[in-house]
């Protein structure tokens, strides 16, 4: 069902959503064994290869306008995990996203650091693994025993009789620098889903201008490509980002107009998307639903919509009713086109 909407799964996202009947086939489908795929190890992600040579071609080819339909379907994906099963990605970035390369097809893969958001609720996964964590482990040892999970029910039982069952913090080194929302390098360990919006918003920008927008090389300097083009954060959008942030030494510097940011032939659509979903406040983001009724996505409502092969284009429509049980009606007719209406029965349009 998840991958339906273009979500690979892996077993820790089968575990958090009670998918447990999806198989390989649902995560590298058929028609994908002709690509090259590798396990790159430093960046923790498989890479399918399109074999172009560059950064971002290793997993997506597209065209400007989106005509290949790529950037909706993972707007689509994003507006599943966030809104169906209430799952945070946490590292979304160009290697995360599974390309067929015949059929444009895309798949959002590597849930490893994915996570339920639960607001005021602890959560308890691998990250907390450490307040059961047996102190030779902290010291060092590679050499151990299973006394270590004698150790860690001892402090499973503890908490039992205390009542006091350790909430768990987020973690804000997550996700891959170049697409690491600003309240994460800001330190912040209560955020939201538009962690994952802003990630997006990087990936489209760095599909239109053929390079990373913000090509950090350590987590300050990543700040610091961030200022050059959104302009010094305001206290108000560092409280917005993260609430305990105190220090404020950051020199003035003005936002960069966004059009001249990108090629003077970009479709003003595109930048316009661009600018909504990268704002340094996380609730001032367009959300991945909203992105779906963007005007750039308007030239693949035409139902006679093609791949620029001439191929047709993959499945953009095909909703199920999970997916939009609580959308207004003004906005379930923007997002599904009357030609594609008899995919979506249960809607009454």
């Amino acid at each position: 069902m998840a991958a339906s909407v273009g979500v690979a799964p892996t077993s820790g996202f089968r575990e958090a959503t009670g998918h447990g009947e999806i198989g390989v086939d649902d995560i590298l489908p058929e028609e994908m064994n002709d690509m090259k795929i590798r396990d790159d190890r430093e960046m923790e992600a498989t890479v399918v290869d399109s074999g172009n040579g560059t950064e971002t071609g290793h997993i997506i080819v597209t065209t400007i306008g989106g005509r290949n339909g790529q950037p909706k379907q993972i707007f689509r994906a994003l507006s599943y995990i966030h809104r169906c099963i209430g799952v945070c990605h946490r590292d979304i970035k160009p290697q995360n996203l599974l390309v067929n390369p015949h059929t444009h097809q895309v798949k959002l893969c590597d849930f490893g650091s994915a996570k339920v958001l639960v607001k005021g609720e602890p959560n308890i996964s691998y990250i907390c693994s450490r307040y059961y964590r047996a102190p030779e482990l902290i010291f060092g040892a590679t050499e151990y025993t299973t006394a270590i999970d004698v150790w860690s029910v001892g402090c499973v039982l503890a908490e039992l009789l205390l009542g006091q069952v350790k909430g768990e913090p987020n973690i804000s080194y997550i996700c891959s620098r170049y697409y690491r929302a600003p309240e994460l390098i800001f330190g912040a360990t209560e955020y939201t889903t538009a962690i994952d919006v802003w990630s997006v918003g990087c990936v489209l920008a760095e599909l239109l201008l053929g390079q990373p927008l913000f090509p950090g090389e350590s987590g300050v300097d990543q700040l610091v490509e961030i200022i050059k083009v959104l302009g010094t954060p305001t206290r108000e959008e560092i409280k917005c980002m993260n609430p305990n942030y105190t220090e404020f030494k950051f020199p003035q510097i003005k936002a960069h107009p966004w059009h001249k940011i990108f090629h003077k032939r970009m479709p003003p659509e595109a930048v316009d998307l661009v600018s909504r979903l990268l704002q340094y406040s996380p609730n001032l983001r367009c959300q991945a639903l909203d992105a779906l009724t963007h005007p750039f996505f308007d030239e693949l409502r035409d139902p006679n919509a093609r791949l620029p092969t001439g191929r047709f284009l993959p499945p953009l429509f095909n909703f199920k009713p999970h997916e939009l049980k609580g959308i207004p009606v003004e906005t379930l007719v923007k997002l599904v086109p009357e030609h594609a209406r008899k995919q979506c029965p249960f809607l009454g349009l």
